[in-house]
């Protein structure tokens, strides 16, 4: 029973990775085509509709910072919890967008985002500016996305979730392996 547990629990979180790694795609294009105005461009590593950065980040704080979520740590009275949540979300971002920009400039020369044109940045790679818009992000992530995409796994039931999980893992590692191997990105 503990081993079927931890494999729901597994594929819970590969479907929450798979969610969060298709919005941030989704946020990324919407930049470059709505606000930016810069026309199209697939904005994921891979072929399919996914910044898996975003995937990765959401797992991370998830696993870093529900914790700290529900606690109340008040300060004079007033509970400054949200305060600190947020500062994590911005530290832990920052950090996984920087780990994100040597991986991608290791494995394929150069990374896909240059923030030389913000105050406050290093290296192009990380900025305050994306730093805060992550921060808001995480906490509508955390403090919304996430409880309602709980709630959407729970009435999945135990079935679906297996089911859809394995469908979007033979697609992602489809995709890995065109990207990777057969270089077809």
């Amino acid at each position: 029973m503990r081993g079927k547990a931890k494999l729901k629990r597994l594929q819970e979180y590969f479907l929450y990775f798979m969610m969060y790694s298709i919005l941030g795609w989704i946020y990324e294009v919407f930049l470059e085509v709505v606000v930016y105005r810069w026309g199209f461009s697939n904005r994921g590593v891979l072929f399919g509709p996914y910044c898996v950065v975003y995937g990765f980040g959401a797992i991370i704080l998830i696993f870093l910072l529900s914790r700290l979520k529900n606690r109340r740590i008040p300060v004079g009275g007033i509970s400054i919890t949200p305060v600190l949540v947020f500062a994590g979300i911005v530290v832990i971002t920052t950090i996984t967008e920087l780990i994100a920009s040597y991986l991608m400039e290791f494995t394929r020369g150069e990374w896909m985002w240059d923030y030389t044109r913000f105050s406050f940045n290093f290296q192009g790679r990380i900025a305050l500016n994306p730093s805060i818009r992550f921060g808001i992000g995480g906490m509508v992530f955390l403090y919304i996305l996430q409880p309602l995409f709980c709630r959407a796994a729970e009435k999945l039931g135990e079935r679906n979730v297996s089911i859809i999980s394995r469908i979007l893992a033979v697609i992602l590692l489809a995709d890995i392996f065109c990207t990777f191997v057969l270089n077809l990105h």
